[in-house]
């Protein structure tokens, strides 16, 4: 309980500079799962979870049952889940151990939610050098209830019974909590029991009876069983009640024979669940877990003193204070110290560069980091339940609430390359593309949850990280009014002394009401004018000069092959953010689609103006491709507007008699248009003053987009 992975002994001082508060949250960071009010008398819990070191011992495995353990945190609060994302990084797809890796994470999850019954319908896939030893797998899950239902994980009313139910115990993933709390080394494989086996079929019987246990009002507290396992969900009930829980480990159903105290208490067996019900109701709960043929049985009762007193054969085994295993875990004020400068690099050259931007874009669109991930989600079950409305592939997952008006949009991002560059921005960065991802689907922001992942806390450099993604978090979350209800660190990411970098992951969740409101990010139809809000290039920085700097190594980059965007945009530092503009830019998307003017929004963020314009012009769920004829405003350096990565923009469509009236809520928030051109059909021109800068068919331009990762991995159907 006082491993890092428990306690948060190294993060939890920093994270109280968090913002967790708003009108519409109504349960933040404490519990299982966040809670935002989405109104008419419903509410969403969401959260999301790390599984990184299980995932790196056993793929498959790890990332099945950090999907599963991730879906009782949200059933846990009483909500049925109706919606999964993930993000996931991985090394270079290029090597084969990197595939293997790959191809088990993917295949897990899917295994998982595919037989479980929730719809999988979006989330990241980022490859990069760093992943290779310690690939990173963060499950996100959505639940909807009546915000009148809620239940937390407490041990209220003293005498009242406590029960286990859900899977029998046994050996596997004990010490768990340990092994994702200490870097890997070459010991790592023989880890391998400290991962946990799932099963889907149990879990989702399992979802059934304590939801109907739930309706009986027989229930009066409930926690899932997660890391350390038996030991977590009693002191973390007992602990957050402020009483006592009294177990005999005899009554706890076992699969294998011989286990001690010890293994019972620290098992991390999936599929289990800790209830306190009412006293003289608990057959009511039992009677309804025997109807799903689930174990369920008393093993102890609620007390008053405080105390987790552990029984064996009625004889006492363990006694210790609830909180001094939880509130009373110690805290750390690990030291801090942030990096040295970087040299200072030479001006970059004057005057245009001469290369082939076609090529260039070609070679973009190739890479891993930026091609389709239809490789990915095509193994994910993302219509079950039949409210999905925007599937994976648009800049955000949309889920409809039924019988309402409402939906509910979701969007999972991060930037670990901007955060090794400068951690705060990085994080300011990856919330902002999160919230401008849910805008560009026609929804209203509410709320968010991050996972941070970093390396070894005890680094004072690796500390820095820590707190400088705090801060940037922070002050994003405060500009565009997101507060953070929930979430997860994950520390110690490192193999051999060699750490990932800095990568928080940001999950926001919106609101789209009425549903009429949604909005793709692809273009619908010939004709439509297309318009950038938001600058064009940013102001002169040290990103702009590096830009340019290394627009000039495109060539030779090119003709050494490989991933040439990875490589290029590696060496690039984190762009400036002004959270004031990106505020202003985004406001003014969500007033033009509110009114009606913008048909479709795609937010330009990897690779740039130009990926953004090939990206809503390739064909999406049966539609057709189509191509854009573009003239760029006269510009020193053109490579820089089609390929510099700055953030507070979106490319939107729009009927060309209403490009005044959205130019006129863009004048009234002081943004700045720029009127690109128009959709035309299969063909992406773009031109500047008198000259043809990129002239590719778009079927081909998709053909490379497309193929990428089905050419690495097999066909997985």
């Amino acid at each position: 309980m006082w491993s890092e992975h428990c306690s948060y002994k190294s993060s939890k001082l920093h994270l109280k500079r968090l913002p967790t508060q708003g009108p519409q949250v109504l349960q933040g960071p404490g519990e299982n799962a966040g809670i935002v009010d989405i109104g008419d008398g419903y509410a969403v819990a969401f959260k999301i979870e790390s599984h990184n070191h299980p995932s790196f011992v056993e793929p498959y495995q790890g990332a099945a049952t950090g999907v599963g353990g991730i879906l009782r945190d949200i059933f846990t609060m009483g909500a049925r889940p109706i919606a999964a994302m993930n993000s996931l990084r991985f090394g270079p797809p290029d090597q084969p151990r990197n595939r293997r890796i790959m191809e088990g994470v993917v295949a897990g999850i899917a295994g998982y939610g595919n037989c479980f019954g929730v719809p999988t319908v979006g989330g990241e896939v980022v490859f990069g050098e760093c992943y290779s030893q310690n690939p990173l797998v963060n499950a996100f899950a959505l639940g909807l209830f009546r915000k009148d239902r809620i239940f937390y994980g407490k041990a209220v009313g003293i005498g009242n019974p406590v029960l286990y139910v859900g899977s029998k115990t046994g050996r596997d993933g004990i010490h768990g909590a340990t092994m994702a709390s200490a870097e890997f080394d070459e010991a790592s494989e023989s880890k391998r029991p400290n991962v946990q086996v799932g099963d889907p079929f149990l879990e989702k019987l399992l979802l059934e009876a304590c939801l109907e246990s739930m309706k009986t009002g027989a229930v009066v507290g409930i926690q899932d069983m997660g890391a350390a396992g038996l030991t977590c969900s009693t002191c973390e009930m007992g602990g957050r009640a402020d009483t006592g829980i009294e177990i005999d480990l005899a009554k706890v159903p076992q699969r294998e024979q011989g286990m001690t105290p010890y293994e019972i208490m620290l098992s991390e067996s999936q599929e289990r669940m800790l209830l306190v019900a009412e006293r003289g109701r608990e057959e009511e709960i039992l009677r309804i877990f025997r109807k799903w043929e689930i174990d369920a049985v008393t093993i102890g009762k609620v007390t008053r003193d405080g105390m987790l007193r552990i029984l064996d054969r009625g004889k006492k085994v363990a006694e210790i204070p609830n909180r001094a295993l939880t509130d009373e875990a110690p805290v750390y004020r690990r030291p801090v110290a942030a990096p040295a400068p970087p040299s200072p690099e030479p001006a970059p050259p004057s005057g245009s560069l001469s290369l082939d931007w076609g090529k260039v874009l070609e070679c973009f669109l190739g890479s891993p980091n930026l091609s389709s991930r239809e490789w990915v989600y095509r193994q994910y079950d993302h219509m079950v339940r039949t409210n999905t409305v925007q599937a994976p592939g648009a800049d955000a997952a949309v889920v409809r609430v039924k019988n309402t008006r409402k939906a509910l949009a979701m969007s999972l991002d991060g930037n670990g390359r901007y955060c090794r560059q400068d951690p705060r921005v990085g994080a300011q960065l990856s919330v902002a593309e999160s919230c401008r991802n849910l805008v560009c689907a026609g929804a209203r922001p509410l709320a968010a949850t991050n996972c941070l992942n970093l390396g070894n806390p005890e680094k004072p450099e690796i500390m820095w990280q820590v707190t400088q993604v705090v801060e940037g978090i922070a002050e994003a979350c405060r500009a565009l009014e997101t507060p953070i209800t929930g979430g997860n660190v994950s520390l110690y990411n490192e193999t051999l002394g060699e750490g990932i970098d800095p990568t928080p992951v940001i999950g926001m969740v919106g609101l789209i009401e009425p549903l009429s409101r949604l909005r793709g990010s692809w273009f619908l139809q010939e004709g439509h004018r297309i318009v950038l809000l938001g600058p064009l290039v940013g102001q002169p920085t040290s990103y702009s000069s590096a830009v340019r700097r290394n627009l000039a190594k495109l060539r030779r980059l090119q003709e050494t092959g490989g991933d040439v965007y990875t490589r290029w945009v590696r060496a690039l530092p984190c762009p400036p953010l002004d959270l004031d503009l990106e505020v202003r830019v985004q406001r003014t998307c969500r007033e033009g689609i509110e009114n009606g003017l913008i048909l479709s929004a795609h937010d330009c963020s990897e690779g740039g103006l130009a990926v953004a314009l090939a990206e809503m012009g390739f064909s999406r769920f049966g539609g057709r491709t189509l191509g854009a004829e573009i003239r760029l405003p006269a510009a020193e350096e053109v490579g820089e507007v089609l390929f510099a990565e700055y953030p507070s923009r979106i490319l939107v469509t729009v009927e060309t008699e209403n490009l005044a009236a959205l130019e006129r809520i863009a004048a009234l928030q002081g943004v700045p248009v720029t009127f690109l051109g128009q959709v035309v059909p299969e063909v992406l021109s773009l031109r500047s003053t008198d000259s043809t800068v990129i002239e590719k068919s778009m079927v081909s331009l998709e053909e490379t987009w497309r193929n990428c990762l089905g050419g690495l991995f097999a066909d997985p159907l």
